[in-house]
């Protein structure tokens, strides 16, 4: 750390939120993973990481409710550059046969689009095998975790990795987030963007999934819910028409905290807030939160004595409107970790 280093002037260039902190001292490691390749509206968040990177130099480091915020050693990992240059390769299959699909599946075109696919999940597993191997290898030097997206299929090796650092003990998910995300192999993909949170339901030990402010979903998804009682969802739509009978925000957090266990992983998409903040995400929806309104939340989660044992912030768009709202996010986000 540099000694010398000013909370009140300028950051360091080039360092996550411009801070001193080199990756060996560091507390918390954000892993940067560049990869949208099952995205099936708008790509681009694959460099969501590095445009929030060059953004979040720009933000002061006071914050109401803790000291020396800037104290706790943050510090983001290299991009890997050979992940970003196979998934932007990829993506380019992806969309002719997103397009194929769409189209109607010309019959013509149907062994080479399949093997296609066939491509993709193989490359989309070996993804989640690094990401989880990146994960522990951190974890096991005693830091702590951040995914940074990318889509959000990217999480889902470091979902498992959080998950089997606590073994026998019961661990929660709270989901921010415009969609279900409970798709099964959505167009064919295995690890969809659309499909993270079923992939989580089916290949680990979670205890609970909890959805916060689920706008866009299917009837397959709708049933999951309906049925799965690890899953409960509070609906935007539900949310809304409580405050509107006069529901304080703060009663409402209460009980979204009250369902999750003692442990909890957040996993963020930006699309669970209002899209004015996030207007190149992958797929906006209209509705969602004011981000105060979740970082609301994420302080009563931390109020009520429950340990934050990793996270996820994934779909982030790149101009410059929403990398400097998602370092925004990012930073509230690595701060309840200490």
């Amino acid at each position: 750390m540099n000694s010398q280093f000013d909370p009140n002037g300028v950051g360091v260039k080039g360092t996550l939120f411009g801070l001193p902190y080199t990756l060996e001292e560091a507390e918390l490691v954000v892993l940067p993973i560049p990869w949208d390749v099952t995205v099936s509206y708008g790509a681009g968040t694959a460099e969501g990481p590095a445009a929030i990177l060059d953004a979040s130099s720009q933000i002061d480091y006071f914050m109401l409710d803790k000291a020396d915020a800037w104290k706790h050693k943050v510090v983001m990992a290299e991009v890997p550059e050979v992940w970003q240059s196979l998934g932007a390769e990829l993506r380019v299959k992806a969309e002719a046969y997103i397009d194929w699909l769409e189209s109607g599946s010309d019959a013509a075109e149907q062994d080479r689009m399949e093997a296609i696919c066939v491509e993709i999940n193989k490359e989309s597993t070996q993804l989640m095998t690094y990401v989880e191997q990146e994960a522990n290898y951190y974890r096991q030097k005693g830091k702590k975790t951040v995914l940074l997206g990318g889509d959000h299929s990217t999480p889902l090796g470091h979902i498992k990795a959080c998950i089997d650092a606590y073994k026998g003990e019961e661990i929660g998910i709270l989901q921010i987030d415009a969609h279900a995300d409970l798709r099964e192999a959505y167009e064919g993909f295995t690890y969809s963007h659309a499909s993270i949170m079923y992939n989580v339901l089916k290949e680990t030990e979670l205890a609970k999934l909890v959805q916060v402010g689920i706008r866009d979903l299917c009837q397959a998804e709708a049933d999951i819910i309906a049925n799965d009682e690890r899953v409960t969802t509070f609906y935007d739509q539900k949310l809304r028409e409580r405050q509107y009978k006069g529901e304080y925000w703060s009663i409402l957090c209460d009980e979204i905290v009250a369902s999750l266990p003692q442990k909890v992983y957040i996993s963020f998409d930006i699309d669970g807030l209002d899209p004015k903040l996030c207007p190149n995400t992958g797929t906006p929806v209209p509705g969602g939160f004011e981000m105060e309104e979740v970082n609301y939340l994420f302080r009563k989660l931390k109020e009520s004595g429950r340990e934050i044992i990793g996270a996820d912030l994934v779909e982030v768009g790149t101009t410059e409107w929403d990398a400097n709202v998602g370092a925004r996010v990012l930073w509230q986000l690595v701060n309840l970790f200490s």
